[in-house]
């Protein structure tokens, strides 16, 4: 059979919330037939991430990270449905890698889109509505380019939609995803907080020239 393209491997993955290497082994037991290949993964248990995520998760665990230098911290809650999978070396590393991710993502503030305000979105779009590129443009011509932009800075903003810091062909959403496929249960990333060292501390900038030109006229 005809070689298992990467695009589709993606799309089967996309789809199902599994795993690089259980989609490419899906559609080569399909025959490339992506139908097929989800009915294949649901049958091993693996897909799909999506079907479980309407039921409640309401254990799971807090998980910190400190990193190199201890100058940044996180504090990040995941949720799961059972304690039993809370306690589980699978769960925990997520746990430990979404906590990792959040302290490499200073401009992160959210854990999804859907999480920004109102206010934040509409301060963004006036801020690229006032951009020189688009000074002299139509009306109707800004407001698609600005959609654009905009979609693009808010995921830039969610955790969610973040490269995987430790394999940047996923997102973090798909990294979820993926776990929750094999462990078989409603996983979420509810909410997390980062402590960066001494920030919020107002610190009296001292000026050098000034405070030996007083020492010398005293």
């Amino acid at each position: 059979m005809a070689e298992i393209s990467a695009k589709l491997v993606k799309e089967l993955r996309d789809m199902t919330g599994a795993g690089m290497m259980d989609c490419k082994k899906a559609l080569k037991e399909s025959e490339g037939d992506k139908d097929k290949a989800v009915e294949w993964l649901r049958q091993k248990g693996i897909a799909s991430a999506e079907k479980k995520s309407g039921r409640a998760a309401a254990e799971g665990a807090i998980g910190s990270y400190i990193h190199t230098g201890a100058r940044v911290g996180v504090l990040v809650e995941v949720n799961c449905e059972t304690d039993f999978v809370a306690r589980g070396d699978i769960f925990q590393e997520l746990v430990r890698n979404v906590a990792m991710q959040v302290a490499a993502c200073p401009n992160v503030d959210y854990v999804k889109v859907e999480d920004i305000p109102a206010e934040v979105a509409e301060r963004e779009k006036q801020i690229e509505m006032g951009r020189d590129d688009l000074a002299g443009k139509k009306e109707e011509m800004k407001e698609k380019i600005v959609a654009g932009r905009i979609g693009k800075r808010l995921k830039e903003m969610s955790l969610l939609d973040q490269p995987y810091i430790k394999d940047s062909g996923m997102t973090v959403d798909q990294l979820v995803k993926e776990v929750s496929g094999k462990i078989g249960e409603n996983i979420q990333v509810r909410r997390f907080v980062r402590f960066n060292l001494g920030e919020g501390i107002e610190i009296e900038k001292m000026d050098f020239a000034a405070e030996v030109a007083a020492m010398q006229a005293a």
